[in-house]
């Protein structure tokens, strides 16, 4: 793949890295506006980033700013995002090293999130109610939301790795094209 150098397995993690940084971000705002037509939450049940804040002792109440007359609360927004990006970091560098991770185009990934933070970490810590605990509408935002998400991250992840190898393969073409010429002097 690519170039025969060295240095070509950390110059694939270092695009994978790129990649999940890159794609937990954008996976981030893509989860949020799933959010919008299907809310994961019953009306009056905060989100588990702002349980999570509050166990940790954190005044979560005051972590906001307004924005266009809304208040919006930065600590769970920090908490989400900081979520997405090290998930995504966590996707791109394990699909390099076993592509098997991709499976589905991540969706299969994104599942496996989902029931392990929804249906185990969450509920143990006392952050979210038992999956049984909740209604089919909210179960479905979840997964809905996480498929969108992880498959956002491998879009992302796809196209860099592309961009990887078809940047690699022009500088060969080229490298190759100067060489011809030189010997043809």
């Amino acid at each position: 793949m690519g170039t025969n150098s060295k240095n070509d397995g950390i110059f694939d993690y270092g695009y994978a890295a790129w990649a999940g940084f890159l794609g937990g971000n954008l996976s981030s705002f893509v989860k949020w506006g799933s959010e919008i037509p299907f809310p994961p939450r019953e009306a009056g049940r905060i989100s588990p980033p702002f349980a999570i804040l509050k166990a940790l002792g954190l005044n979560a109440e005051d972590m906001t700013y307004v924005f266009t007359g809304h208040v919006i609360n930065y600590g769970v927004a920090l908490v989400h995002q900081g979520f997405s990006i090290v998930f995504g970091l966590l996707y791109c560098l394990l699909a390099t090293a076993c592509p098997l991770v991709t499976l589905g185009q991540g969706l299969a990934f994104g599942l496996i999130i989902t029931l392990l933070f929804h249906a185990i970490l969450l509920p143990l810590g006392g952050w979210a109610p038992q999956v049984w605990d909740i209604s089919a509408h909210e179960v479905f935002s979840e997964v809905f939301g996480h498929l969108l998400w992880a498959w956002t991250i491998e879009i992302v992840r796809r196209d860099m790795v592309r961009m990887r190898f078809a940047s690699a393969s022009t500088l060969a073409k080229a490298s190759s094209d100067v060489r011809s010429m030189a010997t043809n002097r």
